[in-house]
């Protein structure tokens, strides 16, 4: 219960520079009295203004500046809270806003907005809305209940019933799940993202792999290949040698060529020899008559036999000498036959040579492609890096999936909650199970300032009333008189509402000018009948023109009065 002490203000409205302070717990009545522009009504503005940083009329905050001093203005209110006290100032020109708590000024580093916020939800636990509707009754500015719309009127209720903690949670809630909708999006659409990544990743593996596995099959192909030339080179090499062999075998056949033709052509040389001497001898017996050393004379038959010897032993020497020839011929023949062949051999000697270095080349070039080959199966720092990078995105994802699954199940119970919290949930359960004791209060209050009808507000706060013969009205349809009396039983059951729920209840009631407008001679002495009793703990001020009928009704009446140009207040 929130228990108000003391409202003191200067240069505030017709108050000058000398402070006004006026006690709001010192007496159960207090009449407020003067003429017009005395500054009756300032103590209302002066408590609203301090709370709440507005005024209560419609006007401007610059015009609650005293008009003559121009600046200085200052308002305090006074107020306890179960056993913490409270303190708040609050100015214009210069600005101030400062919140004591047991006489300690609050920290004031966050904003002003903030610090009204905090001082409205977690001090007075009420607005501005549910402040006048429970503690000022006034006819300056005050909308009664009733000309409330559904959803201000469902504020004001909410408050009284302390309530409106679902509606600050439902708010908070609704960030909460959008914080977690935007999460649940970022986090599909990262993982979305680190499917492809994770996709291409593993294609990317795969690419490696698929390159290293088909550069060690071209290199296996390529060492078939080698393998297939070294054994045609092998076989090449094996039919040469078997060549060679057979060639060297049929040189057999051509050994002793060389002396046998030296023989032939020795024999040849002495056969030309005999040939030659044969005609020199011959032709000395055909130029000689006479033998040269005896000096005999040599006879036409010696010379004719000797001719014909001679003639004779050429011609046996010629035939010997076509035979050597012919065997020398033959001999030569061989001996080239003998000379191609060992120019074949050595030609396929070389051959077998050159393709045994081409094998040995193959054979080392083999052994590079095997030891290639092994490099690549051994060497898989690239894929092994590539298969890294594709577990950590593995990772990454199931732990994005993880945080997914803990978002969608956190939202679907955000979601039950949010249900609960609507308006059609405990918020309508609640106001369900206090709907009927409202009501009961409205018309006992209705009753007591002798109104008698059937006064009922539905869930939605709209209202049904029912009179004379059961006739439906709305509130429009009343006299001003009867829709003042609506209202001040409104206002007494929220107060009994808000005391009930200990939420918003209050020790202080203001009314201004309510027996000055619309309510008569019976409606005022039901007024006090009802203020008089049931009320002990409650501080009520009255503003009235009416003073001096009412002087006798209340505990204590303050004079307000002007006095050169600036307010003053006496007690009578």
């Amino acid at each position: 219960m929130i228990l108000f002490k003391s409202v003191s203000y200067k240069n505030f409205l017709a108050a000058g520079n000398n402070p006004i302070k006026v006690n709001l717990d010192s007496h159960g009545t207090t009449l407020i009295v003067g003429q017009n522009g005395a500054g009756k009504s300032t103590i209302i503005e002066a408590v609203v203004f301090a709370l709440f940083n507005k005024s209560f009329r419609k006007i401007n905050k610059s015009q609650l500046v005293n008009s003559i001093n121009e600046k200085d203005c200052v308002v305090e209110v006074v107020f306890s809270i179960g056993s913490v006290e409270w303190k708040v100032r609050r100015g214009i020109k210069p600005s101030l806003f400062e919140i004591y708590k047991n006489d300690n000024l609050l920290d004031q580093s966050s904003h002003a907005a903030d610090q009204q916020k905090w001082l409205e939800q977690s001090v007075l636990k009420l607005n501005y809305k549910s402040f006048t509707q429970i503690v000022i009754l006034g006819s300056a500015s005050f909308v009664p209940f009733m000309q409330l719309s559904a959803p201000v009127r469902r504020e004001i209720i909410e408050d009284l019933l302390d309530i409106r903690i679902f509606s600050t949670m439902n708010v908070l809630l609704k960030e909460r799940i959008k914080s977690t909708n935007d999460v649940i999006r970022d986090s599909e659409r990262s993982i979305s993202f680190i499917k492809e990544k994770t996709e291409m990743q593993s294609n990317h593996i795969k690419s490696l792999e698929k390159s290293a596995k088909k550069t060690v099959t071209q290199k296996e192909t390529k060492i078939e290949e080698l393998n297939n030339e070294v054994a045609g080179i092998d076989a090449d090499i094996e039919k040469n040698l078997t060549t060679v062999e057979t060639k060297t075998e049929s040189l057999t056949k051509f050994k002793g060529l060389d002396k046998e033709l030296k023989k032939l052509e020795k024999k040849l040389n002495t056969s030309n020899n005999v040939i030659t001497r044969t005609k020199k001898d011959q032709d000395f017996f055909i130029d000689n008559d006479q033998c040269p050393k005896c000096t005999q004379e040599l006879s036409k038959e010696l010379k004719e036999k000797q001719l014909k010897d001679g003639d004779r032993i050429i011609e046996e020497t010629k035939l010997i000498v076509e035979e050597y020839q012919k065997k020398v011929e033959d001999t030569n023949n061989l001996i080239e036959q003998q000379v191609e062949i060992n120019r074949d051999i050595s030609d396929l000697n070389w051959e077998v040579k050159s393709k045994f270095n081409s094998i040995k080349s193959k054979k080392k070039l083999i052994s590079e492609i095997e030891q290639e080959i092994i490099d690549i199966k051994e060497n898989t720092n690239d894929i092994d890096a590539e298969k890294e990078k594709l577990t950590a995105l593995a990772s990454e994802g199931m732990s994005l999936h993880k945080e997914l699954k803990s978002k969608k199940e956190e939202k679907v119970s955000f979601d039950v909650v949010s249900n609960l919290l609507k308006d059609t949930g405990i918020k309508s359960m609640i106001i369900r199970k206090y709907l009927p004791v409202m009501n009961q209060l409205i018309n006992k209050y209705l009753q007591s300032l002798d109104f008698y009808v059937n006064f009922t507000l539905n869930e939605e706060f709209n209202e049904s009333i029912k009179s004379r013969y059961r006739d439906d009205f709305t509130y429009p349809s009343f006299s001003e008189g009867e829709k003042m009396r609506i209202d001040l039983a409104l206002m007494f059951t929220w107060r009994a509402i808000a005391k009930l729920k200990n939420s918003a209840s209050t020790n202080l009631l203001i009314l201004d000018e309510v027996f000055d407008s619309s309510l008569d001679v019976a409606g005022t002495e039901d007024f006090l009948r009802i203020i008089r009793g049931g009320n002990e703990d409650t501080n009520i001020f009255i503003i009235s023109h009416k003073g001096e009928l009412l002087h006798d009704k209340f505990d204590r009446v303050l004079n307000y009065e002007k006095v050169k140009n600036f307010s003053r207040v006496t007690p009578l």
